[in-house]
């Protein structure tokens, strides 16, 4: 009811009802607002000044990452991966050169219905952890066929290798004990050792002297282990791991090595870098991942002594306290590694396709680091030029990444291209030559 008011009007009772309705809803309505409306207390604006000032120091963070040119953009991918992609602006597929898809297998067809199977088969996840109702017969089937794989007594999966690196030093390694690492691991396997009690001692990179030193000065530990990336991850070098074990075994140490980048296709039947230099049955611990050579997906191991993998499962927090891996991941991997099981022919694949880029490259003047492996760091040094570097390939159809500080040390950026297995010759020379007309315009190569 619309009411219009003047000195004359009247209002019966049910008018006189109505108004006095529309009055107290009014005031139901203001009442909660009060509080709202008052002056903030002293704490509140205390409160908001420390989210504002939190804020300006973060702003201010983030403009100093953008005027060093270190700035990490994320380019959307509109496809599945493989050897070509498509990406988000782009009219045409692109060469993707920055996968770590090194065997192809990310979207390779029995891997990709190996997935499909298990999904239909197990659903899309435990909702779990393994200890309490997550293990499935096909986590337990896979982890047998990792421990062949590497020729090791068991295993255990984990979310990710970085989890398997952050769950395996605390519980092996005691205050009693010394952990003597590479300059150069990768942040994994640092932050790992940061969790555990022992003394931690670092050497310098791949420096058999250095390491002798540090095995010299911790004689007086219980246990010592010797940890090191089988493969550096931003240079592509390989470890010295003959010389390594040589140390281990005169001072009585132990050996564990990451081989994310190596696992699948590395050594004649792609087990790593401890089969590629003969040291298969003088590493005793290795990490490892799901997520670039076998299938890409997710997750990450650890392989070694029965007793360790057993104490890993009672005490290695990250398996503890994350959700089991899910079956379509599992699945993926199972395939994945039966099939290098079956056959070494994709990983020997490799060796030909990596050293036609490195040698056409190096004889086009560029500076390429490491040796024979599928990770290529094109060397610029400048963290710009490698950021705008990287823009003008994708304008040339080919996708690469630069590579600064704080991911690699100040002054050493580069363009770290990465060869798979699905690449054809092709697609290498197309990439060379994009690095070529790139190079010469920015005064990188005459």
């Amino acid at each position: 009811m619309v009411f219009t008011l003047n000195a004359r009007a009247r209002l019966t009772p049910t008018h006189t009802f109505t108004v006095m309705s529309l009055g107290k809803a009014a005031r139901s309505l203001v009442n909660p607002l009060r509080g709202v409306l008052r002056p903030f207390s002293p704490a509140l604006n205390r409160s908001y000044a420390a989210v504002a000032e939190a804020r300006a120091v973060l702003e201010n963070e983030l403009n100093g990452i953008r005027a060093a040119g270190t700035w990490k953009a994320e380019r959307i991918i509109t496809s599945k991966q493989g050897p070509q992609i498509n990406v988000d602006g782009s009219r045409s597929s692109i060469l993707n050169f920055c996968a770590n898809n090194y065997l192809g297998l990310s979207s390779h067809p029995e891997v990709v219905q190996a997935g499909i199977e298990a999904l239909q088969k197990y659903g899309a996840g435990l909702s779990s952890v393994r200890f309490i109702c997550g293990t499935q017969d096909l986590h337990k089937n896979l982890e047998q066929k990792l421990a062949e794989f590497h020729e090791r007594e068991d295993c255990i999966l984990y979310a990710s290798c970085f989890d398997a690196n952050a769950g395996l030093f605390e519980v092996l390694l005691g205050p009693d004990d010394a952990v003597l690492s590479d300059e150069l691991n990768h942040a994994s396997i640092i932050d790992g050792i940061r969790l555990c009690r022992a003394q931690r001692l670092r050497y310098k990179h791949m420096d058999l002297g250095d390491l002798e030193k540090k095995l010299q000065e911790s004689q007086s530990s219980r246990m010592r282990l010797i940890v090191t990336d089988g493969v550096f991850s931003m240079d592509g070098d390989v470890a010295p791991l003959p010389g390594i074990c040589d140390l281990a075994e005169q001072y009585g140490a132990m050996v564990f090595i990451d081989e994310c980048h190596a696992t699948g296709f590395l050594g004649s039947r792609g087990r790593g870098t401890d089969e590629l230099l003969g040291v298969m049955d003088r590493v005793h611990i290795i990490n490892s991942t799901l997520g670039k050579a076998l299938g890409g997906a997710a997750g990450g191991y650890t392989v070694g002594p029965k007793p360790l993998i057993d104490l890993l499962r009672q005490r290695s927090r990250p398996y503890l306290f994350s959700n089991s891996l899910p079956p379509p991941v599992v699945g993926c991997s199972t395939r994945a590694v039966e099939l290098l099981l079956a056959s070494n022919e994709i990983a020997q694949s490799m060796t030909a396709k990596t050293m036609r880029f490195r040698n056409k490259m190096t004889q086009a003047g560029f500076t390429i680091s490491g040796s024979a492996h599928p990770i290529c760091p094109v060397m610029l040094g400048d963290a710009r030029l490698a950021s705008v570097m990287a823009d003008d390939m994708l304008k040339l159809g080919v996708y690469v990444i630069g590579f600064s500080y704080p991911v690699v040390p100040k002054g050493k950026a580069r363009i770290r291209v990465q060869i798979s297995a699905a690449h054809t010759d092709e697609d290498i020379d197309h990439c060379v030559d994009a690095f070529i007309q790139t190079g010469r315009k920015h005064g990188v190569i005459s």
